[in-house]
């Protein structure tokens, strides 16, 4: 067989869409969420539903909803019947993942355009305390995700010697970011520095403006295949690299502060990608921080920063929207939470980088960006590459 016939499918990002973002959209229904996420990335591609060959959608747990296996009658919003349609869940990283899983059908020429999906509707649950429940044998969660992270939040502090002063100004810039999106959930135009640091304790050393929302809202991107990338009425972004990786919860000698499982995703992708300085040659990165500390955390994790320096880059702007490695321009995470959407939205914020469709908080000549999501308690990890340039062949 000739390497041509082994060789993946290059894979492009033709549409992207999502929906406005709120703590409750009691506008529509489950089914109307997503489809509404659907219709603006096929319009994106300037597709119909006839041109989509498979679905794949991914949320976070059913009960955080309590609607069990919702793909089953999503089926019909989301144009997939008839079609091969499949769901994916690792968590909070789920959104990543579910784009990954579609990105390999086409790379392994099963299909050549599929519709993929993420989505929660938070409102018709409580994670908090969904995420609250005893677990035989494990550390208890304590009223909600914060409780479990803040601990490697404090044991990230001791490590590095970070001042306490970091989360409020990751919060405060994400949540600046986020007037810039039309889309973002908080648009907290009178927000200032002092008000972040001043708000409450929550779970020390995360206060209440340096957490993220609970959102409802969806996110959809259109992925196709060479000859299909040909025919897009707009620049696409290109797959580069993508990797997942999950590690235990609890195991002897596990690294809370910088797991195992994220650096080898983060160094699949940049080996696939030939990223050899992400510093240097990566542009922009959309970072699942879903409390503010996670950003110097990530930054060491992926490999952008030296063990116990992330915090640096932080404090000297170099994370800001006009530094020179802007995180989460955006608003992330901490200003649009939708649990189960919120690793897609990091992959298609990156991808909207390098097609120069990011609006008002568009990255300035961003050519490669960085879309990292991780779920359940830091065990599970999905990133991927894009470009605006086609990989080569």
């Amino acid at each position: 067989m000739s390497s041509a016939a082994t060789a993946k499918e290059p894979v492009a990002v033709v549409g992207i869409g999502q929906t406005q973002h709120v703590a409750a959209r009691r506008d529509v229904s489950l089914a109307g969420l997503v489809r509404e996420a659907a219709r603006r990335a096929l319009e994106d591609a300037e597709l119909g539903w006839a041109d989509i060959d498979a679905v794949v959608l991914g949320k976070a747990p059913d009960f955080f909803e309590g609607v069990m296996m919702p793909e089953l009658y999503l089926a019909d919003a989301l144009g997939a019947v008839g079609k091969p349609m499949l769901r994916v869940h690792t968590a909070g990283s789920v959104g990543g993942s579910t784009a990954l899983v579609a990105a390999n059908l086409i790379a392994a020429r099963v299909h050549r355009t599929v519709l993929t999906l993420a989505f929660e509707k938070q409102s018709e649950s409580n994670a908090m305390w969904g995420l609250s429940l005893p677990i035989p044998f494990q550390q208890p969660l304590l009223a909600g995700a914060g409780g479990f992270f803040a601990p490697h939040v404090r044991a990230y502090i001791r490590r590095s010697g970070a001042p306490a002063t970091t989360g409020s100004l990751v919060a405060y810039k994400d949540r600046r970011n986020a007037l810039k999106n039309p889309y973002a959930h908080l648009h907290e135009h009178d927000l200032t520095l002092e008000q972040v640091r001043s708000s409450p304790m929550l779970w020390d050393p995360i206060r209440y403006s340096e957490t993220c929302p609970s959102s409802d809202g969806a996110c959809a991107m259109v992925l196709t295949d060479r000859t299909g990338a040909a025919r897009a009425p707009h620049p696409p972004a290109w797959v580069h690299g993508g990797a997942m990786r999950s590690e235990p919860t609890l195991f002897a000698g596990k690294d809370f502060v910088s797991p195992q499982a994220g650096k080898d995703c983060a160094a699949d992708v940049y080996r696939q990608a030939g990223i050899t300085d992400p510093r240097r040659q990566i542009d922009a990165v959309e970072m699942y921080v879903p409390f503010s500390w996670y950003e110097p955390m990530w930054l060491e994790n992926l490999g952008f920063a030296e063990e116990g320096e992330g915090w640096r880059l932080t404090e000297s702007g170099v994370t800001a929207l006009d530094g020179d490695l802007p995180v989460n321009p955006s608003g992330g995470v901490l200003s649009t939470n939708p649990i189960g959407a919120s690793g897609m939205l990091r992959f298609a914020e990156a991808a909207l980088q390098v097609r120069g469709r990011a609006g008002a908080h568009q990255v300035e000549g961003a050519r490669r960006a960085l879309g990292h999501a991780y779920g359940g308690g830091a065990q599970f990890f999905s990133m991927w590459l894009v470009g605006a340039d086609a990989p080569a062949t």
